[in-house]
């Protein structure tokens, strides 16, 4: 018995994943291991990869982890030629690659509460909105470039997107990354339009809140009690709580089968406990 709330089984697929370090696509990565098929991890961090296929591989799964950057095409191509040796032709592709950077980030939610000192909306710097929208758009457009032309000589595959609730009502605080997600979302669409007499599918899933060690300091205080930010979260999610990272496993596996979901295409689906439906009313 494993612990996947779906037994799909993907032996003999060939499944990439972007930003399989961190904590969504590294328990991606494991979803797809489990469920037989052969897995390319992909991340800058090549330690934490590495380190996922070592534990993959121990548990008698197939998992490679290679370093790769997604804004450098040089760096995917080279990294597409090492995946075709090791496991063959890409079926699945999931552009988790992504995120924020304190550059492209206010201090204050409102411009009237701006202090002195504090970096307010003029003080946004072009490269550091620029950076987080390459990151994440580009981070998502590349691999595609590189990994789909598998998929089109196969006449089959799925790529799967990363987007996020930032792209149906933006965030306060980080307006370069809102954006770039609702972009994501847009492109999703786009690709699945273009590659639709492909045998191609193109999808995405859009998480709500999660924790993780990167924003647990944002999320909660020192006595385990909600920040001022989490507390508004929580008040406006219906479910009162925060989504887990192996709740997005059940959609993943669902929407990157060609016989479950082999009409659904163009799809962005929220993952949120409720966030999105919620009027705060």
């Amino acid at each position: 018995m494993n612990d996947l709330p779906l037994n799909i089984d993907y032996t003999g697929k060939v499944v990439v994943i972007t930003g399989a370090g961190g904590l969504i696509c590294g328990a991606m990565a494991r979803a797809f291991a489990k469920s037989g098929a052969k897995v390319a991890a992909l991340d800058l961090n090549e330690e934490a990869v590495k380190k996922l296929a070592d534990e993959m591989k121990a548990e008698g799964y197939i998992c490679e982890g290679y370093a790769a950057n997604v804004l450098e095409p040089e760096s995917l191509e080279a990294v597409h030629q090492k995946v075709l040796a090791d496991l063959g032709e890409c079926d699945i592709l999931v552009n988790g690659a992504g995120g924020n950077n304190p550059r492209a980030t206010t201090d204050n939610e409102y411009q009237h509460e701006a202090k002195e000192g504090g970096k307010s909306f003029f003080d946004l710097q072009p490269d550091g909105v620029d950076f987080v929208f390459k990151l994440n758009f580009q981070g998502t457009l590349l691999p595609t470039q590189v990994f789909a032309k598998d998929m089109v000589a196969k006449k089959a595959g799925c790529v799967l997107n990363i987007s996020s609730m930032n792209a149906y009502t933006p965030l306060t605080k980080i307006p370069a990354y809102s954006a770039a997600k609702s972009a994501i979302s847009n492109f999703t669409q786009w690709l699945a339009t273009h590659f639709a007499g492909t045998g191609i599918r193109c999808n995405a899933i859009a998480p709500g809140f999660l924790v993780s060690t990167q924003n647990y300091r944002l999320l909660f205080n020192e006595d385990g009690t909600p920040t001022a930010r989490s507390a508004k979260i929580l008040n406006g999610t219906p479910m009162g709580r925060y989504v887990d990272a192996k709740e997005l496993l059940g959609a993943t596996l669902f929407l990157c089968d060609d016989r479950s979901a082999s009409a659904i295409t163009g799809v962005v689906l929220p993952i949120d406990c409720g966030f999105a439906a919620y009027s705060g009313v």
